[in-house]
């Protein structure tokens, strides 16, 4: 059975068959080695018995760079629908999610996710977020199936010009799932709306 372990930085040599789909996002070694310094209990990968890296996740958790318009902080309340509504409470995000094609549909990237929820679960987190490209149907059949759901459409996000769907599962914290929407598809943002 395959094993979830905390991400090291002598992984970032071995998870190449990780990132050979066209739809996965590849960073520079200076990105990953940030998330080690600021998020290393949010960077974590899965292991074959033989050794091989199945998977990897990265994650932070993290607000707006901006102090909340109101305090505390209410989903429900209409200055946030109306006056701010790209404000980003304390939450969880994954950057990265991302499985070698040869280890998919074996319920690698539930158990990856799964232990970062319990991270913003344990953070006291409103959500968990995460971006996909739009054309990545099989990713986003997953998401969906694992709980979440499409926020907004962020137009141009990507460099090639791809939309990309914001994703959100709510957390423990939001009992009454205000942090998410129906029909989010339909809500279209600039990239420069999002941070």
């Amino acid at each position: 059975m395959a094993n979830v372990r905390p991400m090291t930085p002598m992984d970032l040599m071995r998870f190449n068959p990780c990132n050979l789909d066209h739809l996965t996002e590849t960073y520079h070694i200076g990105f990953y080695l940030e998330y080690f310094t600021k998020w290393p209990h949010l960077c974590k990968v899965i292991e074959s018995e033989n050794g091989q890296i199945e998977g990897y996740i990265l994650g932070k958790v993290e607000a707006s760079p901006y102090p909340a318009p109101v305090e505390p902080y209410d989903p429900s309340l209409k200055i946030y629908q109306k006056k701010f509504p790209n404000y980003l409470p304390w939450h969880a995000h994954i950057t990265a999610l991302t499985i070698a094609p040869a280890a998919r549909r074996l319920g690698h990237a539930t158990r990856l996710s799964d232990a970062l929820e319990q991270a913003g679960n344990d953070a006291n987190a409103w959500f968990v977020d995460l971006f996909v490209r739009v054309e990545n149907e099989a990713a986003i059949q997953l998401y969906m199936k694992m709980g979440y759901s499409v926020y907004r459409r962020i137009v141009d996000y990507y460099n090639d010009g791809s939309d990309a769907f914001d994703m959100r599962k709510p957390l423990k914290r939001d009992t009454a799932r205000k942090t998410v929407r129906a029909n989010g598809e339909n809500t279209r943002v600039d990239p420069s709306e999002v941070w």
